[in-house]
């Protein structure tokens, strides 16, 4: 049994209990070898990206709806499907029988000669996925909203890059998104400012406003997230949407909200297949009542930049709209497969 392919059918489990990927893969493929985390890490996210092709090339070899088929077993369908199509230097021996093995380790051995099977008739890829979900696995409703907020063509580049390992980018040797890069400087942040970081863990962000010669506190509403922060400066655990322990004294502030994280779909798959339409507007809640209780602590004359990684209109342009809409000096949107790296909002407000 492959060390790396158990692991990838452990995470996966845990992603469908509502683990996020990228803190289930770092407990998984601990111990492992770096080979075998790195095949375990590809077939996790490409299992997680490619979602609906797996599930259509699947149901074309299965006699049984996958709706109706066991989580283990689907899941370990899954595994052995994205190997056998999307893996080529995978052997398909490999593919098919570890699967078969990780049914029979879950307990269910009567459901192996289904899982080989239905592996062994799996199709070719086709020459054209039968509609737009399935060709760029993504919900039917997210790409629609996509495409009246961004247009067609923009709307189609993200989801492309959703659906491929994104290029590694990386600031002073840390790993950090290109377009995560780009919201920072927005702060024009100099030496001796006094500045705050709202939404602050991990501390990438802080990091490079520290850079900047700036004088940083960093907020958080996660005590475990903050004992791990990454930048050296004084941490305050608190919950910004419940009030922060400041007054109007910060000369720059940046609230790098929480939010749905749909312009991240290339690093965190999962998201897709998780996001609904009552999440987007429960985020939006939380945003407003963060926004106002940092804008509460900009003296005046200061700045702040309102950011998050989603694309939806009513975690950014509306919540600003909702909070301070006078006080608005620009906006960005950056769209993934347009411009470089994940999907990220921000506005400047004075």
């Amino acid at each position: 049994m492959s060390p790396a392919r158990r692991a990838a059918f452990e995470v996966l489990a845990l992603v469908d209990r509502g683990a996020r990927s990228d803190i289930a893969l770092l407990e998984k493929t601990r111990p492992l070898d770096s080979r075998d985390a790195g095949l375990a890490t590809q077939i996790v996210y490409g299992v997680l990206r490619r979602r609906a092709q797996l599930d259509w090339l699947l149901a074309q070899a299965s006699a049984r709806p996958l709706a109706k088929l066991d989580a283990a077993v689907l899941r370990s369908l899954r595994i052995g499907a994205f190997q056998l199509r999307f893996l080529g230097r995978v052997p398909a021996h490999a593919a098919v029988s570890d699967s078969v093995e990780l049914v029979r380790r879950a307990g269910l051995a009567s459901a192996a000669a289904f899982v080989n099977a239905v592996l062994r008739r799996l199709p070719p890829l086709p020459p054209r996925w039968p509609s737009e979900e399935i060709e760029y696995s993504i919900p039917a409703w997210l790409l629609a909203r996509w495409k009246a907020r961004l247009g067609e063509a923009a709307a189609l580049a993200a989801a492309r890059y959703a659906l491929e390992e994104p290029p590694a980018s990386l600031r002073a040797g840390r790993p950090m998104d290109a377009g995560s890069q780009a919201i920072v400087p927005l702060l024009e942040l100099r030496p001796g400012h006094l500045f705050l970081d709202v939404c602050a863990a991990p501390g990438n962000k802080t990091l490079q406003a520290i850079e900047s010669g700036a004088r940083a506190i960093a907020c958080d509403a996660s005590r475990k997230r903050l004992q791990s922060f990454l930048a050296p400066c004084p941490r305050v655990l608190a919950d910004a949407a419940h009030g922060l322990p400041f007054g109007p004294v910060f000369d720059r502030i940046l609230v790098d909200a929480p939010c749905t994280g749909t312009g991240t779909l290339a690093h965190n798959p999962e998201i897709r297949w998780r996001v609904t339409p009552e999440e987007i507007r429960r985020q939006a809640a939380r945003q407003q009542a963060i926004l106002r209780e940092a804008l509460r602590c900009l003296r005046p004359g200061g700045r702040l930049v309102y950011s998050t990684c989603s694309l939806e209109a009513e975690e950014n342009e509306d919540v600003v709209a909702a909070v301070c809409p006078q006080r608005v000096r620009s906006t960005l949107l950056r769209v993934p497969g347009r411009d470089p790296g994940d999907g990220f909002f921000a506005a400047v407000i004075e």
